[in-house]
């Protein structure tokens, strides 16, 4: 049966394709062989164009795939804290310092005065609120340049680009740098507003001199914030992100002008400003009023500080973490002594007569005007001490610059000289150093300068190179309340209180009576000060007298040597500086019999301590730096109490404080103390040839100790013992730290009478001493004290046992009971030239 199924038309043969499912083009009859050529041409090069753009796409997939493997997260900008500056704190809460690689303030997108943003604006982004993170038509002119010049890569980077750069980065000016920037450029406009964008900006951006960001160039270049910059001011920094070197106001000021000057000219092509104002800025000076740093007033401690948190923290917590440090520094009592030890090095230089000027510019074949002091790169406040250079001089008259400032002095200020005429005592070009007058400010109650004229007021002062060094620590906490580590830390940061070693003299001696305590010595037995031998060392008094008996408690008060020599070698030399080592005193202390008289070298830092324990009652607490320590947060991060170790007994530490007082009191070396009235104790010291002088004593809530001396170990002159040199410096400190403590006393002291005499003054334990030059039997409770005996290697027969000392009826005896050699030296050693040299008492 046939099929009825319709069948397709037949296709004529010359149609009939090859492959079913392929039309090959007809070709065109009349197309001739020219046109078959330009079409073929177009198709090769329209495939040509898309495998390069395929490859194109390819290889900047791969390029972006490759440069941002190692590119940190966005993410991590919202948890980003630009590196800040780790403050410090004093006891009250009060800031004194900082440390900061970078000086960087961190403020607000509204702190940001609006014509510095649109300065900002208009010389760097123009298009920064409408682009997307990059500017397209910036880039690829950029990328042209190079092509043709075949140079670097040109800069074409958005306020987004720089602050991608600047966060994430290096600085290296290359074309892979600049696609990183683009990527993380559209990430972060992704994750962030405009005005979060700006406010990191601003808040990171390099803007030269150390400063970061515009509030601390504001405040550096102008001091003012950023939110109070006038046109000129704020064009001005505007310029310096693309060269904060090359543009800088103060390096290159010419640059700078035409540079401030572009930017004006761009505000008004952007139309922020009218071309009045942009004209009238143009004609305007740079206007800097640049903010010159404050020197510390506690430099030697912040240096101390900054060495103790890198100890602990790292130097790259402590510079960029923006740590938050309480430390123990009293703020008032660091200004008090820093005053106390500069006016009482300017005193003894005076008592001691004008030496003539140090150093002259001009002899020296130096340019007078050029010249620049390194006191001159701190800001000056009246009552300073500083360094000045002579410019003119007349007989009634001396004039000197200290940098731009102009000082003058009259023959009042020089008066302590002896020289009436100012010509024939200092010559131009010579550096004196000077004392700004200060004067009351009714006002807000601050000195302020004395002028004449336009000069400033300044009285002639002497820096032959003597140093001096104060410490005061909280005798309950340990805490270091004050510290001077020499007279100008411009000239010298070497802290003379933590790191200079020097020869205590008699303030030594609280050690050996500490160990004779110990032994069962008490302050009203007998010692005889009459000539005494050890060997062949033969000591002396610094008064070259004697005494005869006297008690304990005398012999100290009095810082008599012999007395001192005997003790020591009745407890034994050993025994005595193992206590000194037990009081917290590291240094190598030879075991000579002169020791006991302060041939030893210790620390003022320890030496304060070692004072702290007898007010402590034989407690010794660790002198400390630091209080607590935050980051940023408010973190804790370390927090630490005082370290405490007792190092004598209760009954010890008493008993010495009744030597202490009698110090302090008429009759003893300190004897000037007592204008204080109020309780105190304390030892003066004095080494040979007057190389040292100390004083180190305390209240019942501070212990000061203080050191005056030449670096080179020169003589301070004759006389000029502690009770002269550094005793008034102690004083003055601590006339300011009793101040509103009244009420406070020793442990153990009832109604402490501060105008006693050392026969007098009582503690709790104590007994009636007995009288300095009273004999045995006018005082029965009292038992004589004499060294012990100990064999000598250069006798030739053994030493006869030792005899209790009896004190003469009259007068000292010419002969001393016993003449006991040193344990532990034969006498071919004991000789002066190998010992160490003994120092002078008070």
């Amino acid at each position: 049966m046939a099929s009825t199924t319709p069948q397709p038309p037949a296709i004529p043969p010359s149609r009939t394709p090859a492959r079913r499912g392929f039309r090959p083009p007809q070709r065109l009859q009349h197309e001739t062989a020219p046109e078959r050529h330009r079409r073929k041409l177009a198709g090769r090069v329209t495939l040509g164009i898309l495998l390069s753009l395929a490859a194109i796409a390819g290889s900047l997939a791969g390029l972006t795939l490759v440069y941002s493997v190692d590119l940190p997260q966005i993410n991590d900008l919202e948890r980003y804290r630009p590196s800040t500056t780790t403050e410090l704190y004093d006891i009250k809460g009060r800031p004194f310092g900082s440390f900061a690689l970078e000086r960087r303030i961190i403020i607000n997108y509204d702190d940001f005065s609006p014509v510095l943003r649109q300065a900002v604006i208009s010389i760097e982004d123009k298009n920064f609120k409408s682009h997307w993170g990059i500017n397209v038509f910036r880039v690829a002119g950029a990328a042209w340049h190079d092509i043709v010049s075949h140079g670097r890569a040109q800069g074409a980077s958005t306020l987004t680009m720089q602050l991608a750069r600047n966060l994430f980065l290096s600085a290296e000016r290359t074309t892979a740098r600049k696609l990183q920037e683009a990527y993380l450029a559209i990430q972060i406009e992704r994750s962030f507003t405009k005005e979060q964008i700006f406010t990191l900006y601003g808040n990171q951006i390099y803007l030269g001199h150390g400063m970061y960001g515009f509030e601390a160039a504001s405040e550096f270049y102008f001091s003012k914030h950023a939110s109070e910059l006038s046109l000129t001011e704020a064009a001005l920094l505007a310029g310096l992100p693309k060269g904060p070197v090359a543009y800088s106001p103060l390096l290159n000021p010419e640059k700078a002008l035409r540079r401030r000057n572009l930017v004006l000219s761009e505000m008004e092509s952007d139309k922020a400003v009218t071309h009045q104002q942009a004209e009238s800025a143009r004609n305007s000076p740079l206007g800097l009023h640049i903010a010159q740093p404050e020197m510390s007033v506690a430099p030697w401690f912040v240096e101390e500080v900054r060495r103790e948190l890198e100890k602990q923290f790292g130097a790259e917590e402590v510079h960029e973490a923006g740590l938050r440090v309480d430390t123990t520094l009293d703020l008032d009592l660091q200004i008090t002594a820093n005053h106390a030890v500069l006016d009482g090095l300017a005193a003894d230089e005076r008592r001691r007569g004008w030496k003539g000027a140090t150093q002259n510019v001009i002899t020296a074949g130096g340019d007078p005007d050029e010249y620049k002091h390194p006191d001159w790169a701190m800001k000056l406040h009246p009552g300073d001490y500083t360094h000045a250079l002579v410019t003119s001089v007349l007989p009634l008259q001396i004039r000197a610059r200290i940098g731009n400032l102009t000082v003058v002095m009259t023959p009042e200020d020089w008066k302590w000289t002896g020289q009436p005429h100012g010509d024939t005592l200092v010559k131009p070009g010579d550096i004196l150093y000077v004392h700004l007058a200060e004067s009351p400010d009714a006002k807000d109650g601050k000195g302020s300068f004395v002028m004449e004229g336009t000069a400033r007021r300044a009285a002639l002062e002497q820096d032959t190179g003597l140093e001096g060094s104060l410490m005061a620590i909280d005798n309950t906490s340990g805490d270091i309340l004050a510290m001077v580590g020499g007279r100008d830390y411009a000239l010298s940061q070497f802290n003379r209180a933590m790191q200079s070693e020097r020869q205590t003299g008699s303030s030594f001696k609280p050690y050996v009576y500490t160990t004779a305590i110990e032994d069962g010595v008490k302050p009203t037995d007998i010692v005889v000060d009459g000539p005494v031998s050890f060997g062949s060392y033969t000591p002396h008094n610094y008064e070259n007298d004697y005494k005869g008996a006297m008690t304990v408690q005398s012999a100290f008060a009095q810082s008599r040597n012999i007395p001192a020599l005997k003790l020591a070698a009745h407890v034994g030399i050993h025994k005595v500086i193992e206590t000194v080592h037990r009081f917290g005193v590291t240094s190598n202390i030879p075991a000579f019999l002169p020791v006991a008289l302060g041939a030893a070298e210790i620390t003022l830092e320890q030496q304060v301590a070692s004072y702290a324990v007898f007010p402590n009652d034989g407690i010794r607490v660790t002198p400390r730096l630091l209080r607590k320590v935050e980051n940023a947060d408010g973190i804790t991060l370390w927090e630490q109490a005082p370290a405490v170790t007792e190092v004598t007994s209760q009954q010890t530490a008493r008993t010495m404080m009744q030597l202490f007082h009698a110090v302090v009191q008429p009759g003893g070396t300190g004897a000037a103390a007592a204008q204080l009235k109020h309780p105190l104790g304390g030892k003066t010291g004095t080494t040979s040839d007057f190389t040292d002088a100390w004083f180190l004593g305390f209240s019942p809530s501070v212990t000061c100790g203080t050191w005056v001396g030449f670096d080179s170990r020169q003589s301070l002159g004759d006389k000029e013992q502690g009770a002269r040199v550094a005793l008034p410096i102690w004083i003055d400190f601590m006339r300011e730290a009793i101040k509103g403590k009244d009420n406070e006393h020793f442990s153990g002291e009832t109604d402490a009478k501060p105008d006693a005499t050392p026969e007098t003054a009582q503690t709790a334990q104590s007994t009636p001493p007995a009288k300095p030059t009273a004999a045995p039997t006018t005082a029965p409770k009292a038992r004589p004290v004499t060294p012990t005996p100990a064999p000598n290697p250069a006798a030739k027969s053994p030493a006869s046992p030792a005899k209790p000392a009896t004190a003469p009826t009259s007068a000292p005896s010419t002969k001393p009971p016993v003449k006991p050699a040193l344990p532990t030296q034969p006498a071919t050693t004991t000789t002066p030239k190998q010992q160490p040299k003994p120092a002078l008492p008070q």
